[in-house]
C-alpha cells in the first residue's frame, strides 16, 4: 500500500494536481485577506467621517452656547445622549483646564484629562485614532469660539466597532463557504486536468510496454504535445536501433557460427577420409594432416580474431594510455612485417616526416595498423608496393597505409569495416582473411577517438588515412 501511494505522490500526474490545485485555490486566500482589510479600513473610514462631521456640527453650538460653564441645558444634554447612543459611544466634554466638565458615561466626571490628543485638540486640530486591538474609535474635536477664534475646551468621543467587526465576521463566514465550494471544484477540475495532462504519456508507456511484450513492431505516434511527440520520434529511432543492432547480433552468431564451423567440417572430411582408407600412404597421410594442421590455424586465427573484436568493444576504461614514440612503434611494425612483404615479393616502404609522441594504447593501436598494413601486403600483386607515412600538425597524428594492389569495388567501400564482410571471398580464403581485421581497426580508432578514412579504385590501389589525437580525450 504505501508502495503504491508513494508512486503516486512522486508521479506527474500528482505533481500536476498539486500545481494546479495550488495555483488556482492559493489566490483565494490572498483575495480573501485583500477584501476583508479593505473592507475593515473603509468601514472604519467611512464610520470615523460620519461621526466626525456630526461631532464638529454639535462643537460648533456647544462653543456658541457657553455650554462648559453651565451643563445645565437640557436641550444641550438630549443632543449629547442622542448622539452618545446613535453612534454607541461615549462623549466627554473637557474645559480650557482639562477637567471634565460632562460624561455620556458618569465615569470621569470632574476629573483631569491630559492625552497627547487632548492637547493636539486644544492647539485647535482634530486628531481621529482607530484602535483595533480595542475596538474603538475616537475622535477628539476643538471646540472654538469662531469671534475670537479661542480654543475654548475639548469635546471627545469614543465610539465602539463591535458593529464593524460583527459585519466583517460575517463576511468571513461567508467568504469561508464560498472557498470550501470554490476548493471543491478546483480539486474535482484539478484532477480532471491532470489526467489529461498525462494521458498522452500513459498511452506512450502502454505503447512502449507493447512493443516490449512483442504485442506491437512499432511505437503509437502521440501527438498530444510537442514533448510526447518528440519523446514518441525518439523511441521510434531506438526501437529501429535495437532491431538493427539484433538483426546486426543475430547474423554476427549466424556467421561466427558459419566461419567457426567451416574449418571443423573440412577437418572431419579429412579425418573421415583417413578413417575410412585402409592401408594409407604416409605420403597421402602426411597431406592430410598437413590440411588439418591448417585447417586448425585458420580456426585459431577466427577465435583470436573474435577475442581482439570483443575487447574492441569493451568501454574506454580498459584502454592502456601511456605516451608512446609513434615512430619507434611503426618500425617496429614494419620490421615484424617484413618477412610477409618479402614472401609476397611486396616493397615495404616507411616514411616519417617528424618525430611523433602520442597518449596511446600501443597494444590496440599496434594491432590496428599491423591489419592495416598487413591487408596491404596480402591484397597487392607481385612486385607491387606498400607506402607507409606518419605525419602530424599540432592536434592529430596520421598514418597513411597506400598500395597499388587490386582495390576495393565502390559498392563494397562502404561496408569493408563490418564484421565478417569479405569483397572476395574466394580469395579472402585462399590468404586466411577472417573478415574481421578491418572491424577490430575501426574499433580500435574509434576508442582512441580518432577516424578512419578510405580511398581506392579498383585494380590501382588503395589508400587508408588513419587520425588519432596526439592527446588521449577522455569520454
Amino acid at each position: 500500500m504505501f508502495k503504491y501511494l508513494y508512486r503516486f505522490v512522486i508521479s506527474l500526474r500528482f505533481r500536476f494536481f498539486i500545481l494546479l490545485f495550488i495555483f488556482g485555490f492559493a489566490p483565494s486566500f490572498l483575495l480573501r485577506a485583500a477584501l476583508l482589510n479593505t473592507y475593515e479600513e473603509r468601514a472604519v473610514e467611512l464610520r470615523t467621517a460620519e461621526i466626525s462631521s456630526q461631532a464638529q456640527l454639535f462643537a460648533t453650538q456647544l462653543a456658541g452656547s457657553n455650554y462648559l460653564e453651565d451643563t445645565m441645558s437640557e436641550e444641550l444634554n438630549a443632543q449629547l445622549t442622542q448622539l452618545s447612543n446613535l453612534y454607541d459611544g461615549r462623549v466627554m466634554l473637557i474645559n480650557n483646564v482639562f477637567r471634565v466638565v460632562k460624561d455620556t458615561y458618569n465615569l470621569d466626571q470632574d476629573k483631569t484629562i491630559l492625552s497627547e490628543e487632548v492637547i493636539r485638540a486644544y492647539q485647535g486640530e482634530l486628531v481621529t485614532k482607530y484602535d483595533s486591538e480595542n475596538r474603538y474609535i475616537e475622535l477628539t474635536v476643538p471646540l472654538t469660539d469662531e469671534k475670537n477664534k479661542e480654543t475654548l475646551g475639548v469635546m471627545l468621543i469614543s465610539v465602539s466597532t463591535d458593529s464593524i467587526l460583527t459585519m466583517l465576521d460575517d463576511l468571513k463566514n461567508t467568504y469561508l463557504a464560498i472557498q470550501v465550494v470554490l476548493g471543491i471544484i478546483i480539486f474535482v477540475f484539478g484532477f480532471a486536468i491532470s489526467m489529461r495532462l498525462v494521458r498522452p504519456f500513459s498511452k506512450l508507456t502502454k505503447s512502449i510496454n507493447d512493443v516490449q511484450s512483442g504485442y506491437a513492431d512499432e511505437f503509437m505516434k502521440v501527438n498530444s504535445f510537442t514533448e510526447t511527440a518528440l519523446i514518441s520520434e525518439a523511441c521510434k529511432k531506438m526501437l529501429e536501433r535495437m532491431q538493427l543492432l539484433d538483426s546486426s547480433r543475430q547474423e554476427f552468431v549466424s556467421n561466427v557460427s558459419h566461419e567457426l564451423k567451416t574449418p571443423l567440417t573440412s577437418m572431419k572430411v579429412l579425418a573421415d577420409s583417413l578413417n575410412g582408407q585402409e592401408d594409407v600412404p604416409v605420403e597421402l597421410y602426411k597431406e592430410f594432416m598437413q590440411d588439418i594442421g591448417e585447417e586448425i590455424d585458420r580456426e585459431n586465427k577466427i577465435i583470436n580474431d573474435l577475442l581482439s573484436l570483443v575487447k574492441m568493444d569493451k568501454s574506454a576504461s580498459d584502454m592502456n594510455i601511456e605516451t608512446m614514440n609513434i615512430n619507434e612503434l611503426l618500425e617496429l611494425i614494419m620490421k615484424r612485417l617484413r618477412p610477409i612483404a618479402k614472401k609476397a615479393d611486396v616493397e615495404l616502404v616507411l616514411e616519417s616526416f617528424r618525430p611523433v609522441s602520442a597518449e596511446v594504447d600501443e597494444v590496440k593501436l599496434s594491432l590496428a595498423l599491423s591489419n592495416l598494413i598487413e591487408n596491404a601486403i596480402k591484397y597487392n600483386n607481385p612486385e607491387g608496393w606498400v607506402h607507409v607515412s606518419l605525419n602530424a600538425d599540432y592536434q592529430n597524428f596520421y598514418v597513411k597505409v597506400e598500395d597499388n594492389g587490386i582495390g576495393i569495388p565502390p559498392d563494397s567501400q562502404a561496408h569493408i569495416f563490418e564484421r565478417f564482410y569479405r569483397v572476395d571471398k574466394s580469395h579472402s580464403r585462399e590468404i586466411g582473411g577472417t573478415g574481421l581485421g578491418l572491424a577490430i581497426t575501426r574499433n580500435a580508432v574509434i576508442m582512441h577517438r580518432g577516424a578512419i578514412k578510405v580511398h581506392s579504385i579498383e585494380g590501382e590501389g588503395t589508400t587508408f588515412i588513419v587520425r588519432i589525437p596526439l592527446n588521449y580525450i577522455e569520454g
